[in-house]
């Protein structure tokens, strides 16, 4: 591995944890833009229309985290506390309209079904608070 590659053995566990999210949340949106946007090209709706753009609108923030994350892994330790907090800060704002996507994917459910909706939200609800606790408890171990 070359001096100027990103070093694997650097990243953070949360780090790991958080581009797993988003590569994931990524793929899906990708997958439902997909499929879902064939199904609206043969049967157009007002609604799908609608949850459809809520997902791709949260895309470009999608790829702006992932460059964020290779820039910080390529210049650790060589950025001031400075740019590290806008570029982390940053980030995080990417990773919350990452989520809003979900808000489409939510939109798109409740229009095939209501309890399909309504089932899908509550897991999702559930999953973000699972997944963001298990990370702060974590992240307060590593920091103790």
């Amino acid at each position: 591995m070359s001096e100027g590659s990103v070093n694997v053995e650097s990243r953070t566990s949360s780090q790991d944890k958080r581009w797993t999210i988003m590569a994931a949340l990524l793929g899906t949106n990708t997958a439902v833009l997909l499929f879902q946007g064939i199904e609206q090209e043969s049967n157009p709706k007002l609604v799908r229309e609608i949850a459809l753009t809520i997902i791709a609108a949260t895309i470009p923030f999608q790829g702006v985290y992932f460059l964020i994350y290779t820039f910080l892994m390529e210049h650790n330790g060589d950025l001031n506390e400075d740019m590290l907090k806008r570029l982390n800060f940053a980030s995080a704002l990417c990773q919350v309209f990452a989520y809003l996507s979900l808000g489409g994917v939510i939109v798109l459910w409740y229009s095939m079904s209501q309890m399909v909706g309504i089932a899908f939200t509550i897991s999702a609800l559930i999953a973000m608070i699972l997944v963001r606790t298990s990370m702060m408890q974590r992240e307060q171990t590593e920091d103790h």
